[in-house]
């Protein structure tokens, strides 16, 4: 691990599913962030019509085919030799620069990944923080009791906190922690990259941080969980998720 990290470059990336209007306004928000170096804007599906900060060296991509989240998240880091590798949804609202106080956290040299607190538009905490999913607590979720969060509040002062995992619409990777386990697995195609990244990231010896001083606004569009097609996604990839990982996770100490 590198305790001495060279400088604060970022490469970010975002990946839009023909969410370019929504993707516009949190280009607009990138005008009063500092510290990207490069952008990589992805269509996944073609639209056409983004706008990107003019501050900010980007380049889109065009997908032939549509590739899964993990896929366009490895496709967008190759070659990428800053610091520091973003992955950010296009539904986001920056009312603030995030990242002075994201970067601040890899002054702890374990620190492979960080993400900010994430709230909805009315300003209360989603559950982008969570402890591993397991059976026993899948089930306690369905019967209301549960649902794996952290039940962080936004705390201005506070110091970041070790979770389990952190949800992927706002990660900020140590590129060399994100090389180190070799990305999202693209066997994911959609739902648990996320979860699975950061297990592996313990198991590495990195730790998994949220700073709760941070907070960046998810305006979800959340139109798919009932779409038979997503729903076998995401039973395909909790059923992947539990072979690789169900009784050899890491937890924070």
């Amino acid at each position: 691990m590198n305790s001495n990290p060279s400088n604060h470059g970022i490469r970010l990336s975002v990946v839009s599913h023909h969410q370019n209007r929504l993707a516009n306004l949190f280009m607009g928000d990138l005008a009063h962030v500092k510290g990207i170096d490069e952008l990589v804007f992805t269509e996944n599906l073609p639209e056409g019509g983004i706008q990107l900060p003019k501050h900010i060296p980007g380049r889109v991509i065009n997908n032939t085919t549509p590739l899964g989240f993990a896929g366009n998240h490895n496709q967008a880091f190759t070659g990428n030799t800053l610091p520091y590798f973003c992955v950010a949804n296009p539904d986001l609202r920056l009312h603030s620069d995030p990242l002075p106080r994201l970067l601040a956290c890899f002054d702890d040299p374990k620190v492979g990944v960080v993400a900010p607190l994430v709230l909805n538009p009315a300003g209360l905490p989603e559950d982008n923080a969570r402890h591993f999913p397991t059976p026993w607590g899948l089930g306690k979720k369905l019967l209301g009791l549960d649902d794996g969060r952290y039940h962080f509040q936004p705390t201005p002062h506070s110091a970041p906190q070790s979770i389990e995992w952190a949800a992927g619409m706002f990660l900020l990777f140590r590129t060399e922690a994100f090389r180190d386990v070799g990305g999202f697995d693209a066997k994911f195609h959609l739902y648990y990259e996320d979860v699975d990244i950061c297990a592996r990231l313990w198991r590495s010896g990195w730790k998994v941080v949220c700073e709760t001083g941070v907070t960046v606004v998810h305006e979800a569009q959340r139109a798919s969980r009932h779409d038979p097609l997503y729903m076998r996604w995401h039973a395909a990839s909790m059923a992947r998720y539990f072979g690789k990982h169900l009784g050899r996770l890491q937890r924070p100490t």
